[in-house]
């Protein structure tokens, strides 16, 4: 799925950028490019993406499957897949304009489909997994072929580049939602290609990351017991599908996520009260292979808020503020006052302690994940 190629990139770091409106006002990606490109030195150019909630209203019961394509025959075969499987409302290219950074870029296609009603009640499946058990299936067993994008009112925008360059490419300026993420990133241990951009995502669950998972390979065994298959070759991979089984598939609700993913050692626990305590021994029983290891800061996005969280050490850098109704998240505060400078509180949150955005429940932003 085109790799880099060309001139060699010196390591740097990773950058996270988010911003939601709480009231579910939409505005436009030109604020959430401003504020990744100021952090331009924490990339190399092998990876950028963004995640944006309430860019399509005109399709609010709609799946937005984005995909990438290496040739014409790959897209042939998934489609011939797609439509025995989905009933597509509107199919088409991705709107991209030309940017002098981005010389190379895979076949870029948009689907909005629902589910066929039979083919979901056939499965045994609820519509929701259904739609996740083919975009695995795409992924692990069609060559040539990524879905990179499979949320409601939702998509993910990504490639190889740097984020400011794959935001003007994808014309993310074009666009509004009440919810935005960017990420620019450094590869650790893969190389550059398209899908392996941050961000993530699963339905509407999408994450970027900061840092590295030295967990992955248990984190992986662990979540493909449950059928997933992590076919990426990236560790933040396996944390998108770590959130989905634990808030979808199990319906915990998301301030029990950082519990999981971000433990105190047993020696806290063992110091708690016995409420505390025995909940804290619960969930470290029943998801210890959802433990997650390592430096890292993540911002997790869903339909109606998002979520950010740093590892319990906190090894990676994250700042939060508010500005009336809007939350910004950033590895550096430079990033949130560049776009805005008159801003309500400002802090740096603790290592493990988490960050949860949610718009306002009277707001009308189409379908949102139930997370309390």
């Amino acid at each position: 799925m085109l790799y880099n190629e060309g001139r060699a990139h010196l390591p740097n770091g990773c950058a996270i950028s988010g911003i939601i409106d709480t009231s579910g006002g939409l505005f436009s990606g030109s604020d959430i490019i401003e504020s990744i490109a100021l952090m331009h030195e924490r990339s190399n150019g092998l990876g950028g993406g963004f995640a944006a909630y309430g860019i399509y209203p005109d399709h609010p019961d709609e799946y937005a499957i984005h995909v990438f394509y290496d040739d014409l025959k790959a897209q042939e075969n998934v489609e011939a897949f797609l439509e025995k499987h989905f009933l597509i409302m509107l199919s088409e290219r991705i709107p991209t304009r030309k940017n002098a950074n981005i010389v190379r870029s895979p076949i870029i296609w948009r689907y909005f489909a629902q589910p066929l009603r039979n083919r979901v009640a056939v499965s045994g499946y609820d519509e929701e997994e259904y739609v996740a058990r083919c975009v695995i299936h795409v992924n692990n067993d069609f060559d040539g072929a990524f879905v990179f994008s499979s949320g409601i009112n939702m998509g993910a925008f990504k490639g190889v580049g740097y984020p400011e360059d794959i935001g003007e490419f994808y014309m993310l300026d074009n666009y509004h939602g009440y919810s935005w993420t960017a990420h620019g990133r450094f590869p650790t241990n893969t190389p550059g290609w398209w899908g392996g951009a941050h961000p993530f995502t699963l339905l509407d669950f999408s994450i970027v990351h900061n840092g590295e998972i030295s967990s992955y390979d248990a984190n992986r065994r662990y979540i493909e017991m449950y059928d997933y298959h992590c076919s990426l070759m990236t560790d933040t991979e396996v944390m998108t599908y770590l959130a989905d089984m634990i808030l979808r598939r199990h319906a915990l609700p998301i301030h029990m996520l950082p519990k999981i993913f971000a433990a105190p050692m047993w020696e806290e626990i063992a110091r708690m009260d016995d409420k505390s305590r025995e909940e804290y021994e619960t969930l470290r029983a029943v998801y210890a292979g959802a433990l997650i290891n390592g430096p890292f800061s993540i911002i997790l996005g869903f339909n109606g808020g998002f979520m950010a969280l740093n590892d319990r050490l906190k090894l990676r850098s994250m700042v939060t503020a508010k500005a009336g109704s809007k939350v910004y998240v950033a590895s550096e505060e430079s990033a949130i006052r560049r776009i805005e400078k008159n801003l309500d509180e400002i802090w740096t949150p603790r290592g493990g302690e988490p960050v949860i955005a949610l718009v306002d429940e009277n707001a009308d932003i189409g379908r949102r994940r139930r997370v309390l």
